[in-house]
């Protein structure tokens, strides 16, 4: 291999044709050509997102929208759910844009559950709440739906919703999950260089959006929607972001949603049969793994084999290619393999015996 192929949480591996569609010529931001390249992602991304709300393109990792939404759309106070690193820093974003905060605490490894939320909201402190779909750095996967359905009991308060690991490798249907905002950065199941978010706002948001007096510009979502009708951006965009969206959206189309949901079970599986035929157990609790990512226990929980993780992540590196040695307060004491993007069953299988030799040598 002429570099390590990236199987961790993100980046991902970015394909050749892709890198080829990022390099296509510049165009103007404010000409016919960008306007076209828009219009022809735009329908493409809607029916990817299952919504006939325009769906945004920013220039800016995901956690600029994810701030954007808070200023936007918090008021009151916000709920944070929080079961991982990443939906655990959001506690601390809201408090940094001067939202009054309250987390809704679980431990690494749980979903959050409806209930939960339900218990929380039912106080009537709160018109907005946070949710990753899907907590990278523990590889679990909260029962979306199940929690979207609490919007028909809550309709005033904002569900601001990250689907970064899991948007494009799952189905996420916003208009029949009712929710407020849905985003997700491209560098992880879109298989796209870091760099850009996809997101789409509810009617309800973008009226609250619009009486919200400090929801400042770069991530306005009255600007985003303006810009939109026009297909434009509201600032400069990464145009070479947008090119191999358009190439990658293509892709998505000619394999099929439905096929390429049911790839990503398929890889997904695969890591999960080799870690517990290798006598590791799931970090997750049994039900809520996600199906972009495997968080695999090396001690963290009881039960399952252990073994020297760095160990692991530097042989099979060797062998060409990058797994992750987990994250934060369970780095080490977890692993993390990725199968998002572009990985088909061939492609995971080259991995896996990797991993066996690597195994065999530790």
């Amino acid at each position: 291999m002429s570099h390590i192929k990236l199987h961790i949480p993100g980046p991902v591996e970015v394909s050749e044709s892709t890198f080829r569609a990022f390099c296509r010529p510049m165009v103007g931001h404010r000409g016919q050509g960008f306007k076209d390249l828009v219009a022809k992602v735009q329908p493409q991304l809607q029916s990817l997102l299952g919504t006939r709300q325009s769906v945004y393109l920013a220039t800016s990792s995901a956690w600029g929208v994810m701030e954007g939404a808070l200023r936007n759309l918090t008021r009151r106070k916000v709920l944070n759910c929080m079961k991982g690193a990443f939906s655990d820093k959001w506690l601390e974003v809201a408090g940094r844009c001067g939202k009054a905060a309250e987390p809704l605490q679980v431990p690494w490894g749980s979903p959050i559950l409806p209930a939960q939320i339900d218990a929380k909201l039912a106080t009537g402190q709160f018109d907005s709440l946070t949710l990753i779909h899907n907590e990278t750095s523990t590889g679990t996967m909260s029962p979306l739906e199940e929690i979207a359905a609490l919007k028909r009991k809550y309709p005033e308060v904002m569900f601001i919703v990250d689907a970064v690991s899991s948007m494009s490798a799952v189905p996420l249907a916003f208009d029949e999950l009712g929710i407020d905002v849905l985003l997700a950065g491209t560098q992880k199941a879109f298989a796209l260089p870091p760099g850009l978010t996809i997101f789409t706002v509810s009617p309800a948001a973008l009226a609250k959006a619009s009486g919200t007096s400090d929801r400042g510009y770069y991530f306005d979502f009255v600007e985003f929607e303006k810009y939109a009708a026009e297909h434009m951006t509201p600032s400069t965009p990464s145009i070479s972001h947008v090119h191999a969206l358009s190439s990658k959206l293509d892709e998505f189309f000619a394999e099929g949603l439905e096929r390429r949901y049911a790839r990503h079970r398929q890889t997904n599986q695969m890591i999960r049969d080799w870690a517990l035929g290798h006598g590791f157990t799931l970090f997750p609790e049994a039900g809520h793994e996600s199906l972009t990512l495997c968080c695999i226990n090396n001690g963290a929980k009881p039960g399952g084999r252990t073994v020297d993780a760095a160990g692991l992540q530097r042989l099979t590196k060797e062998a060409g290619f990058l797994i992750d040695g987990g994250y934060g307060k369970i780095k080490g004491t977890t692993f993390r393999i990725s199968n998002m993007g572009d990985e088909t069953t061939e492609s995971m299988g080259r991995l896996m015996a990797a991993l066996d030799h690597s195994l065999a040598r530790l």
